[in-house]
């Protein structure tokens, strides 16, 4: 199986994220790109139409070890949401998620943030977190942490390691956008009525991977049913295995036949018959 292959198989949205991340992060790590040129500054896009920026600020994040953890963290947080939470409903999560930015640009605007992945980041997690609340995360693959509570965790160590109250404000922006979207999408019944994509996004992005298909065979009570060889069915039951045969009769694996009335799978309904000559 190809490369190519295993990229399709990550869904639409969090392909788009990862490859966002990686495109923007990568030239500054090599310095081929100034980081200057893909900060948001809010006097260079609206006063000399810098619009760019306003996207790369979601996508730079950083370098060294932190970029590859909290790369991990984007993938397999967006990964679960659009694989159940959003299953066959890309388009949706895609719609969401632009939302959410645009709440996340609002609230950091005042603050003066010149990057905006992190908040984004936590929203995620936050979200993923509301979600899945008894899983368990671990931090650098040591400290095992409630999935509940590592929103939170994060936030602290944003305040201790990341740059004080600023980068900590920062980062709850991302939390209250966090929290704000469970509460419309996810806590009111059927989710609110903002959330669902307009046809220009169903246009734009995949609906992602269909739902699974369901279990082949019929399911009665205390078993399963499927197609066996030479037209039976075998049906799984407590006391053993059950045979269908085509004359309507119930064999038992080792037993005697009990006969029923049915009618075959062609549609006719067959007399007794005749032998030649009678």
């Amino acid at each position: 199986m190809s490369f190519m292959d295993e990229l399709r198989k990550i869904p639409p949205v969090t392909r788009f994220l990862c490859g966002a991340t990686l495109a923007v992060s990568i030239p500054p790590m090599l310095q081929l790109v100034s980081v200057y040129k893909i900060l948001f500054v809010s006097q260079l896009v609206t006063q000399k139409g810098e619009f760019w920026r306003i996207f790369t600020s979601f996508f730079y994040g950083g370098s060294g070890i932190s970029f590859l953890f909290d790369f991990m963290m984007l993938y397999r947080n967006s990964n679960g949401l659009e694989e159940v939470q959003y299953l066959s409903r890309s388009y949706d999560y895609a719609w969401q998620l632009l939302i959410a930015s645009g709440a996340l640009l609002v609230l950091n605007i005042p603050l003066n943030s010149y990057l905006h992945f992190r908040p984004l980041l936590m929203t995620l997690l936050y979200i993923s977190s509301k979600l899945n609340p008894n899983a368990i995360t671990s931090l650098f693959g040591l400290i095992a942490i409630p999935a509940q509570y590592f929103p939170f965790v994060m936030l602290a160590m944003d305040f201790v390691m990341g740059g004080g109250p600023k980068a900590a404000a920062s980062s709850l922006t991302g939390i209250i956008v966090g929290h704000a979207w469970w509460m419309l999408e996810h806590r009111v019944p059927g989710g609110s009525p903002y959330g669902r994509a307009p046809a220009w996004v169903k246009s734009l992005v995949s609906p992602g991977s269909p739902p699974p298909p369901p279990p082949t065979g019929n399911t009665a009570a205390g078993g399963t049913t499927a197609e066996g060889m030479g037209g039976m069915q075998a049906e799984s039951r407590g006391f053993g295995t059950a045979f269908a045969a085509r004359d309507g009769g119930v064999r038992r694996a080792g037993g005697s036949t009990t006969t029923t009335t049915t009618t075959a799978s062609t549609g006719y309904q067959w007399g007794s018959g005749r032998r030649l000559g009678e």
